[in-house]
């Protein structure tokens, strides 16, 4: 990770000393000079830390769909049962054949599947059965009012928006920080993990099973009630950044 960041230094440094700021050899350090820090995600939902920064404050996870589902598509597939949602990232991470797996699998039970690809898959490229619908985008917003199961490969965004509607996970992370957000839903009990590399029938498998245990249903549920206790209680974002513009210089 460190390496990662050492290779935006130069362009991060060009920005400092042209404002007049001192220059960092560690990206890591401009996080303790700041005098705020913002967590875009719930403290009930993290890891907890006894020794939290003073300059960080958890403002809640961001929950509205981005502008490029404006207006949405006609995203519900026809038929009875329970809907299940395929939802993995918005951007390419190679998950082709992946999303072709999912909708497979769900080609074999008796429930209605939505799978959006997003930006970095041509819905084309997924061979859908009938009971399956495939398209771009999707407003999450209003498809999670109606799902019974999300399919994910758990990247924050889309777990903590199905946790805050109250829908069950079957996570399937691929990479980055996707497996410690995967652990994060089990540990609420309001999901399953499988491997990215099982086939058709362990993906099949793992939404039966959220489908058939009640208790996944009510952990998301119970989480969902705990989010929004947090913004209740918890200033936002814009209330820190407020905060800041009027204390005195």
């Amino acid at each position: 990770m460190r390496r990662l960041q050492s290779s935006g230094l130069d362009p991060v440094n060009a920005a400092l000393a042209r404002h007049g700021l001192d220059t960092t050899d560690d990206m890591f350090s401009l996080v303790d000079r700041c005098e705020r820090v913002l967590v875009l995600t719930s403290p009930s939902f993290d890891l907890p830390f006894p020794d939290l920064p003073a300059n960080v404050r958890y403002v809640g996870p961001q929950l509205e769909d981005p502008a490029v589902v404006a207006g949405g598509a006609d995203w519900r597939p026809e038929g009875e049962g329970p809907f299940v949602l395929v939802g993995m990232s918005s951007v390419y991470q190679g998950r082709t054949e992946l999303l072709n797996r999912a909708a497979n699998a769900l080609g074999r039970l008796p429930v209605r599947g939505l799978v959006t690809t997003g930006g970095g898959v041509d819905p084309a490229e997924v061979e859908a059965p009938p009971n399956v619908r495939v398209v771009r985008w999707a407003p999450h917003s209003e498809v999670l009012e109606e799902a019974t199961v999300v399919v994910t490969h758990c990247g924050h965004g889309t777990a903590v928006k199905a946790l805050a509607a109250g829908v069950p996970m079957v996570c399937v992370p691929q990479g980055r920080d996707q497996k410690d957000v995967a652990l994060r839903v089990r540990r609420v009990g309001a999901g399953v993990i499988i491997s990215r590399r099982g086939g058709r029938e362990a993906l099949a498998d793992a939404v039966s099973r959220v489908l058939s245990k009640p208790g996944y249903r009510a952990a998301a549920e119970r989480f969902a009630l705990t989010l929004q206790a947090e913004r209740q209680h918890y200033p936002s974002g814009a209330d820190e950044v407020e905060a800041l513009l009027r204390a005195p210089a």
